[in-house]
């Protein structure tokens, strides 16, 4: 069974077809993705109807490059999968609108799905996908959660954040130095040139007894001490500020992660989302994880910002399990928000 799938939910285009098998998840055929970063940089955020606009400029392109990388034919599409949400109201629309034209034009349901549970499970990508149960560490720009994963559709919410995630304090803090768009990146590579002990920023909630983030006052103690070393910061101040920021994000997800496992009994961690990629971030959950014998697994790099990979697998995942609720009267709606415990039975 083929499922093509499209994610629309922000700033990111993506088209992707995956293939599921008899033994093993399914297996990635083709992708596609387009970013517009570029685009939105001269605001310093995402405008939400340049967005909703450019997803309708791109997203017949790329499933024309998706089907000729795949080497198939819209024919041979068995199910046609799109974010359904969280995201913004607009670009939702423009996914699922497609999405379900298209099944409607080839005679094939269509299936929404849930953009975090995507995340969730795009490590089933990776060349050693993980096994159920696990605990989830879900980290990108607008989500910070922890979730306790028996298996597909069966998700416990462990713990979130309160106010702003981790990619937010990523992004909100490398506005604060001057750095570009998107935050997050520019703040970890210029990191990687200064001194995490150069300045001592807070740990929110580090010590509570809960599995619940905070990483709004981190934003602001970064605020304060760029203030108080300004306002012409020096390109080593700078980076020593950007390194203890990271490693502030870093320390809380990592200890926070680590509880989890141990309150649950997994022995597993599986990491997802745009932060995902920070190669701070990974390297102390390895050797966190290998200092209590706990396995950690990573979707590929290419895959941790959002992308039409994980949707397509999500879907392909869920209609192997029996949970998919597919649609074949054209009718269809997006959800902007959207708790990913809803999911469950």
């Amino acid at each position: 069974m083929k499922v093509l799938g499209f994610e629309s939910s922000c700033d990111e285009t993506g088209v992707a077809l995956v293939e599921t098998r008899d033994v093993g998840p399914p297996r990635l055929l083709a992708e596609a993705l387009h970013s517009q970063a570029a685009m939105h940089a001269d605001y310093g955020g995402v405008v939400p109807e340049l967005a909703s606009r450019d997803h309708i400029r791109r997203v017949l392109p790329l499933t024309r490059q998706v089907l000729a990388q795949a080497g198939c034919t819209l024919a041979e599409i068995d199910v046609v999968a799109y974010t359904r949400g969280p995201g913004l109201a607009g670009a939702l629309l423009v996914g699922a609108g497609t999405a379900v034209a298209l099944a409607a034009a080839l005679g094939r349901p269509a299936l929404g799905v849930h953009h975090l549970e995507g995340h969730l499970l795009s490590p089933f990508l990776a060349e050693h996908a993980p096994r159920f149960p696990f605990v989830a560490l879900l980290v990108s720009g607008g989500h910070t959660q922890l979730m306790d994963v028996k298996g597909v559709g069966d998700y416990r919410l462990l713990g979130e954040t309160i106010d702003d995630a981790a990619g937010e304090a990523f992004d909100k803090s490398a506005k604060l130095l001057g750095l570009g768009y998107p935050g997050g990146p520019e703040l970890a590579r210029l990191a990687a040139s200064g001194n995490p002990k150069a300045h001592t920023l807070p740990r929110p909630l580090l010590h509570s007894h809960d599995l619940d983030f905070s990483f709004a006052g981190l934003k602001t103690a970064v605020m304060t001490l760029a203030r108080k070393l300004g306002p012409e910061l020096s390109e080593q101040t700078a980076a020593d500020i950007a390194a203890a920021t990271q490693a502030a994000i870093v320390e809380v997800l990592v200890t926070k992660s680590l509880r989890a496992l141990a309150a649950t009994g997994r022995r597993r961690l599986v990491v997802a989302g745009g932060v995902g990629a920070n190669h701070a971030l990974r390297g102390a959950l390895d050797r966190g994880c290998a200092r209590i014998g706990a396995q950690v697994h990573y979707p590929p790099l290419a895959l941790c910002t959002d992308n039409g990979a994980m949707i397509a697998l999500a879907a392909a995942l869920r209609l192997q399990h029996g949970l998919a609720d597919v649609r074949s009267d054209g009718a269809f709606d997006v959800k902007p928000r959207w708790p990913l415990q809803e999911l469950n039975p």
